[in-house]
């Protein structure tokens, strides 16, 4: 059984375990535990985690990261163990995060993807998410915090 709920700062060791074993997704210095707990404070109820109830143990086996900035949402670190794919539960975490957004007033979400995630990309093309090229971003990182 997969449970999806909202995430604490309780699962933040499991949830860095499974990004760290997931390609694609990269671990920087904004994802540090104090950095969590202050993103996880300003975006209540708007991350959730996927747990799996088996007979003898419980674990982790998906993520997903949401905020906003008051006009649009973001989304980050969507992850499902692959053992754990193609049962549907991304596209849980993710209606989650879109439902808990709207609920909020915000109707549109953004998400980055690394060119190199391939299987990311088909994803949420398939999901019905748009490619935008009609933007480009820039990111700004003061000197010495260059994984910021």
């Amino acid at each position: 059984m997969i449970n999806i709920r909202v995430m604490t700062m309780d699962d933040y060791d499991a949830v860095i375990a499974l990004m760290s074993d997931t390609p694609g997704i990269s671990l920087r210095d904004a994802d540090s535990r104090d950095a969590t707990a202050r993103y996880l404070q300003r975006n209540p109820g708007l991350s959730f985690v996927a747990e799996f109830v088996a007979e003898s143990e419980t674990g982790l086996c998906g993520c997903v990261m949401s905020g906003h900035d008051g006009r649009r949402g973001y989304l980050q670190h969507l992850l499902v163990l692959p053992e754990y794919r193609r049962q549907g539960i991304a596209n849980r975490l993710v209606e989650r995060c879109l439902s808990s957004l709207e609920a909020l007033g915000i109707a549109k979400c953004h998400l980055d993807v690394f060119k190199t995630n391939e299987s990311a990309a088909r994803y949420w093309q398939h999901q019905g998410w748009t490619l935008r090229v009609d933007i480009d971003r820039y990111s700004f990182t003061r000197p010495g915090n260059e994984n910021a």
